[in-house]
């Protein structure tokens, strides 16, 4: 991993690192270290992402937009909001979102609350709360709503029997 120093307040940039991959230990407290420091970090290619039929797309973008402006902005810190389609399908795209912020005091939950009103308004908006990047731990409970109980009931079964010893990534995707 290696941050680099964009000048003045404009951060600095996390290179060679993958946030889906999940992050040890020491990159978390170097990350939090440098945040820190530089105020801002940007995580190139590390974007919030949904998918949605074509008849959503508009309306998701703005909601999601809105819902991330208002949370961000209600804690003083009014964001950059950036979006673009990244996947075009015969019924439907992906939409990444790029937010840039100054931090707060507290930034992880600076996030969290964002990241929270983003998720509620890609549900309310008729959004998939992940595209191909996966699930993780950060989406794991709203993923589990969208699916409903019967569905997350049948995801738990066949990791039961296909991994039976649970070693196979504990807690990321199930409840």
């Amino acid at each position: 991993m290696e941050i680099k120093a964009s000048g003045g307040a404009l951060g600095a940039s996390v290179e060679g690192i993958d946030l889906g991959q999940g992050v040890s230990d020491r990159d978390f407290k170097q990350i939090l270290r440098a945040l820190g420091e530089h105020g801002v970090l940007c995580f190139p290619r590390q974007t919030l992402e949904t998918a949605a039929f074509w008849s959503v797309i508009p309306a998701l973008k703005a909601k999601v937009t809105e819902a991330l402006v208002g949370a961000l902005s209600a804690q003083g810190t009014p964001p950059l909001v950036l979006c673009h389609v990244s996947h075009v399908y015969e019924t439907g795209a992906s939409l990444y979102f790029t937010i840039v912020s100054a931090q707060t005091d507290d930034h992880v939950a600076q996030w969290r609350q964002a990241k929270a009103a983003a998720s509620a308004a890609i549900a309310a908006a008729g959004g998939t709360i992940t595209h191909h990047h996966g699930v993780g731990t950060d989406h794991r409970e709203p993923y589990a709503t969208e699916i409903g109980p019967l569905a997350v009931e049948s995801l738990q079964a066949v990791k039961r029997v296909l991994d039976p010893n649970g070693i196979l990534n504990p807690g990321i995707l199930l409840p």
